[in-house]
């Protein structure tokens, strides 16, 4: 039987290496983690995580701010690695650093968001789309949401750096469902969890930590990708406790 393939970015911490540890556990699974640095010790650490039956892991760089990396990770994969498809592509890599009201917001500062929660996004999808095309199962593309990027269930904070990259990505998921009827392209809602990047959030908007931990999420995450298809998740995003959030 072939083997489930799945690409994970920035997959070295957080809700990334959390999702890649779960797939790494399962049998028959090859878990690719792209990293902005796999030179890196926590990029390096990941080849010691518990291996499920006949599992394996390979590490290639992406980063998510540089436009070609993706495409040439693709080209490795097939080319040093033998990979000829992908099941699926979860863009969990993106950042999030500063969150000031719309009247204080730096141009420089939304550029930055947008480069690798938006473009780095488009640059993998466009990038994986002739694998995942060649799998045998419906595909899964799912780049990581926050309510931050919802319209009308938007919370009453401010962030307007981040949270206009992440109502792009709403955008172009909704898009992609509508365009491309092989693939089941949806937005994983993990909640505000406590990863580095939560919990800085957490504090720059006056809060001690944020209020999930990894574990429930990714667990959360990994039920909803187990029973996700097209026709019930397509263009939508699913909260890690399985439930459909409003835009």
């Amino acid at each position: 039987m072939a083997p489930t393939v799945v690409l994970i970015t920035g997959a070295n911490r957080g809700l990334g290496k959390g999702l890649l540890q779960r797939y790494l556990a399962l049998p028959n699974h090859i878990v690719i983690a792209g990293n902005r640095d796999p030179g890196h010790p926590t990029s390096q650490a990941l080849a010691e995580l518990p291996k499920g039956e006949g599992s394996s892991l390979i590490v290639v760089k992406i980063d998510a701010s540089v436009n070609q990396d993706a495409f040439d990770a693709v080209k490795e994969l097939q080319k040093s690695h033998g990979i000829e498809y992908l099941d699926v592509v979860i863009a969990n890599a993106g950042v999030s650093f500063v969150w000031p009201f719309v009247r204080d917001l730096k141009i420089a500062d939304l550029q930055a968001h947008m480069e690798p929660n938006v473009y780095g996004v488009i640059t993998l999808y466009q990038a994986t789309r002739p694998l995942l095309q060649k799998s045998s199962k419906e595909p899964i593309f799912a780049p990581m949401g926050s309510t931050a990027g919802c319209l009308e269930n938007q919370p009453p904070i401010q962030n307007a750096a981040y949270g206009p990259s992440k109502a792009a990505v709403n955008w172009l998921i909704i898009r992609l469902h509508l365009e491309e009827d092989w693939l089941n392209a949806l937005v994983l809602g993990p909640g505000w969890v406590q990863t580095d990047l939560g919990n800085a959030g957490a504090r720059g908007l006056g809060f001690d930590k944020a209020l999930i931990g990894v574990d429930e999420s990714c667990d959360g995450m990994m039920q909803v990708l187990g029973v996700s298809n097209k026709e019930k998740h397509g263009g939508k995003m699913i909260g890690y406790n399985g439930e459909i959030a409003g835009w």
